[in-house]
């Protein structure tokens, strides 16, 4: 484990003990001290690792003007929570320092009636700038911008810049350019604060423009904005509308933050989970949530094992069947599981697209292939010598046959079937990392079985 990582545990270990001692023993006063004294993100990160009851009294001893940084990095659920229990002229004094990203992901996940309430409380620029980022969709560019930009014109003179950036007294958080817009608002180019400090006084922005600088359009998807900034190596990077005008800017942050939620849904999500999950949540809150996907597997696993059934007198006549026939679709579902991990995680990161699927998909087939001939001798070689010497010794070869062939067709449907279909999914806009895994493990299984029992068919009934 890293160095960072180990301190890390280890730190957030020990304060979570030392303000837990406190909590238990009364001395609320300490605790108090203790979480006012911690960095916001500690102090999320704590009270999303305390039970319901001591979170709430966490809650309570955190001063107010901290309320809103504390916020903006709790997880969705818990963040909601709190938020819809304060006052809604409280709720807009927590969050007024925020940036407006913040601020909007804040109130677009709270109901319409306390959004109205909480913008109704605010300033009215303030309203303003909340409810132009809320316009646009969570998961967009737009959604991510922060509209705190510095902008100016192309013909001024970086003297005249500067002298208007002392007057300023302070830049936006990770401001690395300046840009640069007409007397429309429309986006020209950037210019990097280090050129800028550096030019001389008598040259304009023009002089020193970096028009190469592409802005991102508002209606880009957050995992696409993610995507850019991995490839060009940005910090930040301007937003604009469908007619080129300058709306704001995406800083770094933001897309750490939107690789991380990626992450967590893609992780989450094969177990039929949502990323904002509360770890803590009350025990009918999470037994109700995993019992729509307990009930979709109940379905999917009673579908397969149906098959089973249609073979019902094959199994009878050699009963060593059903010692063997959970082998083939176990290795069917794992071959398959690892050209679904595969090619989800090419959808997401943008290397798959229909010029280069054929390619990806004879080569997913020419290893299923492979493996399954290699395994399929392994395992048919296995069996022959292990029931050589049982009471099945007269049909120890067609038994190791049996499950060669049933295993070398498995992997090659696996496979086939794990390349096919998160691409088809995401055609149909349904979540290949959500639903992908439990169809998978469903058509294996029920050809896994199929083509056991039915090979066996051939050769014992």
């Amino acid at each position: 484990m890293p160095i960072l990582e180990n301190f890390e545990k280890e730190y957030s270990s020990a304060h979570l003990q030392q303000l837990n001692e406190a909590l238990q023993s009364g001395m609320f006063v300490q605790v108090r001290m203790m979480l006012n004294e911690l960095p916001a993100a500690d102090v999320a990160h704590f009270l999303e690792s305390t039970p319901p009851k001591e979170r709430n009294i966490l809650w309570r001893l955190i001063n107010t003007e901290r309320e809103g940084r504390v916020l903006q990095f709790l997880d969705d659920e818990i963040r909601n929570e709190f938020a819809a229990n304060m006052e809604p002229a409280a709720l807009a004094a927590a969050t007024r320092n925020l940036d407006i990203d913040d601020q909007a992901d804040i109130l677009g996940d709270l109901p319409d009636k306390i959004v109205k309430e909480v913008l109704a409380s605010m300033r009215v620029q303030d309203r303003h700038r909340v409810e132009h980022a809320l316009s646009y969709p969570e998961d967009s560019a737009g959604g991510l911008m922060n509209t705190d930009v510095v902008t100016v014109r192309p013909l001024v003179t970086t003297e005249v810049v500067l002298r208007y950036l002392r007057m300023k007294g302070e830049l936006p958080t990770n401001t690395d350019y300046i840009y640069v817009v007409d007397a429309e608002d429309k986006f020209i180019g950037s210019v990097p604060l280090s050129s800028l400090i550096t030019s001389q006084p008598e040259e304009t922005v023009d002089d020193i423009l970096d028009a190469s600088i592409q802005p991102i359009p508002a209606e880009l998807p957050d995992d696409d904005v993610a995507r850019l900034f991995e490839r060009r190596d940005l910090t930040s990077a301007p937003v604009v509308d469908e007619e080129g005008r300058l709306l704001g800017r995406i800083t770094i942050d933001d897309v750490v933050d939107v690789i991380l939620e990626d992450a967590e849904h893609s992780l989450m999500s094969m177990a039929g989970l949502a990323e904002s999950d509360d770890t803590f949540a009350p025990v009918f809150t999470s037994a109700k949530r995993r019992a729509v996907w307990l009930g979709i597997n109940l379905i999917t696993v009673m579908i397969a094992v149906s098959v089973i059934g249609v073979f019902e007198e094959t199994i009878k006549i050699v009963t060593a069947l059903a010692i063997l026939q959970p082998i083939v679709p176990s290795m069917g579902g794992i071959a398959g599981t690892q050209t679904l991990t595969l090619v989800i995680r090419g959808i997401s990161v943008g290397h798959i697209s229909s010029n280069n699927f054929r390619w990806l998909m004879m080569k997913e087939l020419g290893v299923s292939v492979l493996n399954g001939l290699l395994w399929a001798i392994v395992v048919g070689l296995s069996v022959y010598l292990w029931f050589s010497f049982t009471s099945y010794a007269d049909q120890a070869i067609f038994l190791g046959i049996t499950i060669a062939g049933a295993m070398t067709i498995n992997l090659v449907v696996g496979a086939t079937l794990g390349a096919v279909l998160p691409v088809a999914m995401n055609k149909m806009n349904i979540d290949p990392a959500l639903s992908g895994g439990v169809v998978l493990t469903t058509v294996t299984d029920m050809v896994g079985f199929f083509a056991f029992l039915g090979l066996a068919t051939l050769f014992f009934a």
